[in-house]
């Protein structure tokens, strides 16, 4: 699963990352060889030094261009810009343009507008979620950009069971990849409201990601923060009328996802 996910889901920031790392590595190599070579030199050890020495000031220049070109490359990736990142992975789901951006831009308008600033992502974990979720990740980080909210927990479920996480944006995804089960049949939406009610804190707003209906009874009227609600394009009409009443009796929004 881990393998999968980092194959799924690596970007090109941690690319450049490794490659930074490489550089800043090499660089240092060099530059300890000058120092250890010139040192050689001083004390007379050595004929060959001054020679060496040419050599590694001619590697510790090329090496130090490289840094400050691959710095100047890192630089541009990131400023070109998270914008079109974004855009990249709102068209893979469907809402890039037409009515599908539309849609996507007043649901992050009515995040936006809820007090508070806490996003807590309700994640179904069962078998017919195995695989989906690493598509799904990049969606919700822009989401959770976007709207300027912090993200402040995530909770799956499946089969009368749930587990939550904190920490980190990328902790959080990462929890959630290694430990959510993706097994099982019971999409049991009410009792995991039920139990985020009662032992954990009441965010600004849920978001519920799933692709079919709860399978156990929800009290609509007990959940106590908006629910935006996210079912998956493959999602049957049941599972539509029922996240869309979530959305509608806690004050949130409903937004289909189809994946291309």
């Amino acid at each position: 699963m881990r393998s999968r996910r980092e194959q799924d889901i690596s970007s090109i920031y941690e690319v450049f990352s490794d490659m930074a790392l490489l550089m800043l590595a090499a660089f240092i190599f060099l530059f300890s060889m000058f120092l250890l070579v010139s040192k050689a030199q001083d004390s007379g050890e050595s004929m060959k030094t001054k020679a060496q020495i040419e050599g590694l000031e001619k590697e510790l220049a090329a090496a130090k261009a490289r840094n400050l070109e691959l710095l100047q490359e890192m630089n541009n990736v990131v400023g070109t810009d998270s914008q079109e990142q974004m855009n990249k992975v709102l068209t893979a789901a469907s809402l890039g343009q037409g009515q599908g951006r539309k849609d996507f831009e007043m649901m992050i308008e009515g995040l936006r507008s809820l007090p508070g600033k806490d996003l807590h992502l309700v994640i179904d974990a069962t078998g017919s979620m195995h695989g989906v979720t690493a598509f799904l990740i990049p969606v919700l980080r822009v989401i959770a950009i976007r709207s300027g909210k912090h993200l402040s927990g995530i909770t799956w479920y499946a089969d009368n069971r749930l587990g939550t996480y904190s920490g980190t944006m990328g902790e959080m995804f990462d929890y959630l990849m290694q430990s959510a089960p993706f097994i099982g049949n019971e999409e049991t939406i009410g009792h995991t409201f039920d139990v985020l009610t009662k032992v954990a804190h009441i965010p600004s707003a849920y978001m519920l990601i799933g692709d079919e209906p709860s399978t156990d009874k929800i009290h609509y009227h007990a959940i106590q923060a908006p629910v935006f609600t996210l079912p998956l394009g493959n999602s049957d009409t049941s599972t539509k009328v029922q996240f869309q009443k979530i959305a509608d009796i806690s004050g949130g929004r409903m937004l289909e996802l189809k994946f291309r």
